[in-house]
């Protein structure tokens, strides 16, 4: 699967793309909105915010002490890909406060990112649980920061407790090369639940 520039491949002006709406999740600072950014052919749609003085005691910055703003709705991106067919990238606000709205947001979505941060593994156990819920694909995409120790997919699969057949894969978050990989995983991945499933893609 390659993806495009700004304009799709051979499109019939009166005819509308084929669109897919992935999103991508993960615990507070694990990179959502940086590979949000990455990878859209578009001006990245961003909801953040400065942290406040009040969110410091309820947002838990161990780890990720630099950050210094919030995502409080969504982000927003587009790919456009050959045959007519878009993508659209939603975003998930990391905090429990924030987590009523992914109900809507996994409303009509093919599959979900869930990015890991090792340095804070835990914070995205309530991405996994919400989509193994929903039974809604997804693949987990471990976010390689600087200075944070490397550990082997399988290890961070077992510390999650993941279905064998869910992908689990290392990216950089700020290259649009691993972005893209982890995007195509996680299509390859869905449209292998859809096919099992018995349902023409």
């Amino acid at each position: 699967m390659a993806f495009g520039g700004s304009e799709p491949y051979g499109r019939d002006p009166g005819q509308a793309p084929v669109t897919i709406k992935i999103l991508i999740a993960g615990g507070f600072g694990a990179g959502k909105t940086t590979l949000v950014g990455s990878v859209t052919e578009i001006r990245a749609l961003r909801t953040e915010e400065p942290l406040s003085g009040p969110s410091t005691y309820v947002d838990n910055l161990d780890g990720v002490e630099r950050k210094s703003t919030t995502t409080v709705a969504m982000d927003f991106g587009r790919i456009t890909i050959r045959d007519n067919l878009v993508i659209y990238l939603f975003g998930t606000p990391g905090q429990e406060r924030f987590w009523f709205m992914w109900d809507e947001l996994a409303s009509g979505a093919l599959g979900a990112v869930v990015l890991a941060d090792t340095r804070r593994l835990a914070d995205c156990f309530p991405s996994v649980d919400f989509f193994e819920r929903r039974r809604l694909p997804f693949t987990v995409a471990v976010n390689c920061f600087d200075g944070a120790r490397r550990y082997h997919p399988e290890d961070v699969r077992s510390a999650l407790d993941l279905d064998p057949d869910i992908p689990v894969i290392l990216c950089d978050a700020r290259q649009r090369s691993s972005a893209r990989d982890v995007l195509v995983a996680l299509i390859e991945h869905a449209l292998r639940g859809l096919q099992r499933a018995g349902t023409n893609v």
